[in-house]
């Protein structure tokens, strides 16, 4: 017997409905990250701290291009949980139940990063490739029936991760250099997506401005995430300051390395952050310059912090040895990178070029001449006072320009 037709069509409205209220509304209730939001970031402080000690124990050119690979992982399931989050209300609870089922995943990827390229391989890519088809595929759900342009858009983001799935399953399956391979492959196309709109055959390209993005809460969820990052270096430092802390020159480099967190927050949440927020809320292209300044535009800065924290463990554990290459690379590598991240945020923001910035990337090449005459605290202690002049030189060109203005 089947149902007649007008209580049908109820049953199918009661569901819309019903779907409806797991989307975002503009109010302000809304547009704020949400605890389960912060809750979930909790879970990336452990995996950026497993992979920072990674690299610390061992920074050779193999291990440091297998973090790049991790870094771009982690950062893709978080930006693309953030992309899902900006879009549905996680005060819903299956909203809330997919966000914590993606948190425990998450808690057993960063449990298998050390031995990723190891014999934890497997669970890594098993792990990362459920939480990106799965999360995707959920969205598709709660968009049916609601929002079909957005629903099709997120039927191309699984097919895509489905395509990248192959790649990293294949990968995990086979030795180290074909693994590298493949993973990297597999990171190109996840990164490679969103740039060609998830074009599939049969689909097409995904129309532009499709999704209904919220610029203020994507910019303060990137900002928190710095603020996990910038926290997670403090803690490095914190506990290795505490092992190696039997000389006034171990406590000069822990002051370094805490103000150089100091003068990155300063960097980053002075002026760029602000624009970032404004220009994301306020442009009439809000999926694409979501891209521009939080998909791609973060990573960087994310990357340099990582970075900057696994120097500062060279320069707190060989505070007294003679500079080297290695160590220099991360010690100045990190604030270089993450001023090129600001670089590519600011100019996207407000259009205008920070040349303290440039200035500063240009200083920290320059002090790579002093490695072979200095130890490692030196080199610290050099890019702390380059981030600090930076930091300096950006403030006093803003109030001037503030001055000429008002």
């Amino acid at each position: 017997m089947t149902a007649p037709h007008g209580q049908a069509s109820e049953v199918v409205s009661g569901m819309s409905a019903k779907l409806s209220n797991w989307i975002r509304t503009e109010e302000p209730d809304q547009t704020s990250a949400s605890f389960p939001e912060l809750f979930f970031d909790l879970v990336f402080v452990f995996a950026l701290v497993q992979l920072s000690h990674t690299l610390a124990e061992d920074f050779s050119s193999a291990a440091a291009f297998e973090s790049v690979l991790l870094v771009l992982a982690i950062w893709w399931v978080w930006i693309n949980t953030t992309w899902v989050t900006n879009l549905l209300h996680t005060g819903r609870e299956p909203v809330r139940l997919m966000l914590f089922s993606l948190m425990f995943g998450g808690v057993l990827m960063a449990l298998a990063l050390p031995e990723a390229f190891g014999e934890y391989g497997l669970m890594f890519a098993l792990i990362y490739c459920a939480m990106q088809v799965g999360r995707s595929a959920f969205t598709v759900y709660a968009f049916r029936g609601v929002d079909d342009a957005s629903c099709v858009t997120f039927v191309r983001i699984t097919l895509w991760s489905l395509a990248s799935a192959v790649l990293w399953l294949a990968g995990a399956m086979m030795e180290l250099e074909a693994r590298i391979v493949f993973w990297s492959l597999a990171v190109l196309v996840d990164y490679v997506s969103p740039a060609v709109r998830y074009a599939v055959p049969g689909l097409g390209k995904s129309p532009p401005e499709t999704l209904d993005i919220s610029g203020e809460h994507m910019a303060e969820r990137c900002a928190l995430f710095v603020i996990i990052c910038l926290g997670e270096t403090i803690l490095t430092t914190g506990r290795n300051a505490s092992e190696h802390m039997n000389s006034n020159t171990t406590f000069a480099v822990f002051c370094c390395a805490f103000l150089s967190t100091g003068f990155m927050w300063w960097i980053y949440f002075h002026h760029g952050q602000e624009k970032a927020a404004d220009k994301a809320e306020n442009t009439s292209r809000p999926e694409s310059v979501a891209h521009n300044l939080f998909t791609y535009g973060h990573l960087p800065i994310i990357a340099g912090i990582i970075l900057t924290a696994v120097g500062e463990d060279f320069s707190l554990s060989h505070a007294q040895e003679q500079g080297s290459l290695k160590d220099a690379l991360a010690m100045l590598g990190g604030p270089a990178l993450f001023l090129a991240g600001n670089i590519w945020v600011k100019l996207a923001a407000v259009r205008q070029i920070p040349v303290s910035h440039i200035a500063g990337i240009v200083l920290l090449v320059a002090t790579t001449a002093l490695i072979p005459f200095s130890a490692t605290y030196v080199i610290q202690i050099a890019a702390t006072i380059i981030l600090l002049v930076v930091a300096l030189w950006e403030y006093v060109a803003l109030r001037r320009v503030s001055g000429a203005t008002a």
